[in-house]
């Protein structure tokens, strides 16, 4: 079963060979077949006889020096390492003989006479390599090394937050170093000096924390001594149990151990049988989980009539049935269109699917939206319009059949490292890059890692880039032609055709628009037209535009134009932010569409979900979020349940959204924190983590991975149930005895989905690609294999149109926003964690120039005024953004991003256009306005908090 797991992965000793030919033969007097290539070592595991080893595993490659594991060769001298040496047709190899056994033991002899003799109170005891080989080879003394020279006194190095490194206990199998290279891709660890005083260090011997280490903890998870590891372990104890779960942090949704003690959680360790991560993790997934037990936690219900009057802390009965009495008091008196809600993209596809059925069945309207459709709906428009369905085509293990990898508006390294990893991987093996960023982000020039080309594009000017990529590729006869006339629409690809042929698109007269130099330009697209399988990446830095549904069908053109799609190693591939946004999109959370972006004014469709659910449902759409916003301004809108979404710091135009909050007469928040959005509640359901949750995540590669509780609710209820509450206490019945009953019935009413269940999810490792059905009963890692979903692709008309929201005299740069390594999303999470010491606070990247015009120096307070708003951040001065363009995050409420940006959304979607905001830059010494506003507004609120009053106690019988 996957639900509980053995603590410490199977291992193999090095990985697996990708040969086809096949070699034969004997180990210990068995006969043996095994891929051409592969180790001794491997192949006797695959056949069950372990051999004895320290600095070997499957996921680096072989090294060959902790000599632990050395074997017999008939015919041939000496004693060669298993892990190095390959297999060879007819060989007959021994792996114990008396010699053999001699030898091991002297071996293992040297290693522990320069290593504590402290197992019995060692935090690695029970699960220590060094330990378990001493133990196979038999070492029961050691004759020599106490009384001379040794590292026994070896300073320790505590600075990193989430781990220790203790170089007494490291025997220098440079087994960290190596996954630092190999997997991490960050080369922060070396072996300094040789010989005995040889020792691992991290960046300039300067500690792990000032070093260029990102703590994703391969390092930890390599070592085989308590050298390196977990403070969680020191401070607490092995763990006895493991539970297969999927991170709830980015949109690579990768696989974890939650080892715990009981029901108390030790660590976080990445699943090697996970799919997407395949055995890897980021310092977000792997170490800042303790935000699920921080002592702000809130586990008990609240109400108050007045946002300025102080909690009161209920049951859960009194406060699902004072939510739900508000919301139908609302409707009565203001009509069923008054209230709506906002299901999460950090909430299990179960979770969200109740959200949206609670709004269509129970509120009666299809006022439900999701931040899924703030980041990524262009991607869902220009996709489903372009091929024919709006995710992404590949999965991540395709990138290492890339030869030529676009990434375009996203700096995986920051938001999704662990995908990031194996792109570099890839490209140290050779791959091509381009990287389309206004930002010189760490692929462009890393240590080693560097883009061929990096087209530095103005913000808001991605389609005109895209279109004179498209331009050369077509005017210099680099279409393919054979796959565009066996897989797509003629009369659009001629119309298109003549479309992008005009001078208007070419480099050199774009050149002006976009800032990206025209040989350059036509570099690249000759590159990913040229180069072999060519792969495109791209995020949030090309949907969160005013164009970002065009850019998006720009994109998929360039893609069908010369053949990049169907196949492994290229495809369209939009890097989700957060761990469930395909999946929050995929269940209905739009105003448009039911689950499978099937759109609601569909007779047939609608009357399916009518049947099922026994309501009447409208055919009309209803509102996005900014029409919510916008109609409670106007009076019209007062009711809204906000599913574990931060919308009054994480939407634009903080100002207009905290005013709609406020216009509001009923906000229902159900999240862990008393987040910005609960500040202005009325209702306060506790919410649950994803340690406490069941159901499924959904990837960006539309892996359905499963997400197992691992400890009960906190607050006594799961997310599904209290949704469930809500629905009964309005008046439409919810009876669910698991979420894998809730799995059921979306599939049952969801075509691409209609062969997902957990027990299928579980029969198939882990995790399925939808569609799932009975066309594909396995799932579908590749899609477009053939023919498109659409049957033929349908090339678009993509004319660029410059944004409204460009630089003027009163603002003269552009500032763009991203993410962080080390923070998430609006900070809820990790906020809590030791990621502070890394980022605690949003700073504004500025060009030097820039700088120096204004007497801007590194580390001042500099106000940001944009026409929305002015908030002031710390500058840091950096040559990474270019001339005219500033750069912030968006993580911590007390700096207010979005405090600048704007009400401009994407003309197809709504989407909002994050990523251009005009603002002007000035030296301050002061927080601004809307910044002491907020403090005293979180201060109130805390007070208020503070001042809740408790739960009554129950009378007594």
């Amino acid at each position: 079963m996957l639900e509980t797991v053995l603590k410490r992965d199977r291992d193999l000793g090095t990985p697996e060979s990708p040969s086809t030919e096949t070699v034969t033969l004997t180990i210990d007097g068995q006969t043996v077949t095994v891929p051409a290539g592969t180790s001794i070592m491997r192949a006797a595991a695959e056949t069950g006889i372990q051999i004895p080893k320290l600095c070997a595993s499957d996921n680096l490659e072989a090294f060959g020096s902790c000599r632990l594991c050395l074997v017999e060769i008939e015919g041939r001298r000496g004693h060669p390492a298993s892990c190095t040496t390959p297999v060879e047709e007819g060989m007959v190899v021994r792996t114990e003989t008396g010699k053999l056994h001699k030898l091991r033991r002297n071996v293992m002899e040297l290693y522990i006479s320069d290593h504590p003799l402290d197992c019995l109170t060692c935090p690695a005891n029970g699960d220590c390599e060094l330990q378990d080989m001493a133990g196979v080879v038999g070492l029961r003394n050691v004759r020599y090394g106490f009384d001379g020279a040794n590292h026994l006194n070896d300073a320790t190095d505590a600075s990193n937050p989430y781990f220790t490194y203790d170089p007494s206990k490291c025997i220098v199998c440079s087994r960290c170093v190596r996954a630092c290279d190999e997997v991490q891709g960050t080369y922060a660890l070396t072996v300094q000096a040789r010989g005995f005083d040889s020792r691992i260090i991290a960046g300039q011997d300067d500690g792990f924390l000032e070093s260029d280490c990102v703590s994703c903890g391969a390092c930890v998870q390599a070592c085989p001594t308590s050298a390196l590891i977990e403070n969680t372990v020191i401070d607490q104890g092995q763990a006895d149990h493991a539970v297969i779960t999927t991170c709830a942090y980015c949109g690579v949704g990768c696989g974890f151990k939650a080892e715990l003690k009981g029901d108390r959680v030790i660590r976080m360790t990445p699943w090697k049988d996970g799919k997407a991560n395949r055995g890897h993790s980021c310092v977000k997934g792997r170490f800042a989980w303790g935000y699920a037990t921080h002592a702000d936690r809130l586990t008990r219900p609240m109400i108050r009539a007045k946002i300025t009057d102080p909690w009161r802390e209920v049951s859960w009965e009194e406060a699902i049935g004072h939510a739900a009495s508000e919301l139908r008091r609302i409707q009565g008196k203001y009509g069923v269109d008054s209230i709506g809600g906002i299901t999460s993209s950090r909430c299990t596809n179960e979770e969200t699917y109740l959200v949206q059925k609670l709004v269509r069945a129970a509120m009666g309207n299809n006022n439900v939206d999701t931040c899924g459709r703030v980041c990524h709906s262009p991607t869902g428009y220009g996709l489903k319009t372009t091929i024919g369905e709006s995710a992404g085509t590949q999965t991540f293990d395709s990138v290492m059949h890339v030869d030529v990898a676009v990434v375009l508006g996203a700096n995986p390294s920051a938001a999704h490292p662990v995908f990031a990893s194996r792109l570099k991987r890839r490209l140290r093996q050779g791959a091509r890059l381009i990287v389309i960023d206004p930002r010189r982000i760490e692929l462009v020039d890393g240590p080693h890692v560097k883009a061929d080309y990096h087209l530095p594009v103005r913000p808001g000017t991605n389609v005109a880039v895209l279109n004179a990529m498209a331009h050369v590729i077509v005017t210099e006869g680099l279409v393919n032609r054979e796959f565009v006339r066996a897989r797509c629409e003629d009369r659009a690809f001629d119309e298109w055709m003549q479309f992008i042929s005009r001078p208007e698109h070419a480099p050199e007269a774009t050149e002006s628009i976009t800032g990206v130099p025209a040989a350059d330009l036509r570099g690249a697209a000759r590159l990913y037209a040229t180069g072999g399988n060519a792969a495109i990446y791209y995020g949030l830095g090309v949907t969160e535009h005013s164009q970002g549904s065009t850019a998006i069908m720009c994109i998929a053109n360039l893609a069908m134009a010369t053949g990049n799609i169907g196949r492994e190693g290229v495809g369209i591939n939009p890097l989700r932010g957060q761990n469930n946004v395909q999946g929050s999109c995929d269940m209905g959370s739009f105003p448009h569409e039911f689950p499978g972006y099937r759109h609601v004014s569909d007779d047939k469709v609608r009357a399916e979900f009518e049947r099922a659910w026994g309501v009447a449902l409208q055919a009309e759409p209803g509102l996005r979020l900014p029409n919510m916003f916008d109609a409670a301004h106007s009076g019209t809108f007062k009711g809204l349940y906000c599913q574990g979404e931060d919308i009054a710091q994480s939407d634009p135009n903080t100002r207009h959204v905290v005013a709609a909050l406020e216009a509001m007469e009923c906000v229902i928040v159900q999240d862990m924190f008393l987040n910005e959005t609960a500040k202005y509640a009325h209702v306060f359901l506790p919410g649950s983590s994803f340690l406490e949750k069941d159901g499924t995540f959904t990837n960006a590669e539309r892996r359905i991975s499963r997400v197992r509780q691992v400890m009960a609710p906190k607050a006594g209820l799961a997310d599904w149930e209290v949704t469930c509450a809500l629905s009964n206490a309005m008046g439409y019945p919810m009876h669910y005895a698991h979420p894998g009953e809730i799995l059921d019935e979306i599939a049952r009413l969801t075509p691409t989905f209609s062969g997902v269940s957990f027990g299928r999810i579980a029969a198939l490792g882990g995790s399925i690609q939808w569609p799932c059905n009975d066309a594909a009963p396995e799932g579908t890692p590749i899609m477009h294999v053939g023919e498109f979903v659409r049957g033929k692709g349908r090339f678009m008309i993509t004319q660029y149109v410059p944004t409204e929201e460009r630089s003027t005299r009163r603002f003269p740069l552009l500032m763009t926003t991203g993410r962080i390594l080390s923070q998430y999303n609006a900070g809820v999470q990790t906020r809590r964690t030791a990621n502070n010491a890394w980022h605690s606070e949003d700073v504004l990247e500025i060009h030097p120039h820039d700088a120096e015009d204004r007497g801007i120096v590194e580390g001042d307070r500099v106000a940001i005024e944009s026409r929305a708003g002015e908030t002031v951040l710390r500058a840091t001065v950096t040559d990474r953004i270019q001339p005219g363009v500033v750069y912030t995050t968006f993580h911590f409420p007390e700096c207010g991003s979005n405090v600048l940006t704007t009400d401009n959304t994407d003309w197809a979607t709504d989407c909002p256009e994050y990523k251009v905001t005009a603002v002007q830059v000035r030296k301050v010494a002061t927080p601004s306005a809307w910044q002491r506003d907020w403090a005293a507004h979180d201060q109130r609120q805390d007070e208020l908090l503070d001042a809740r009053v408790p739960q009554a106690a129950p009378a007594s019988a």
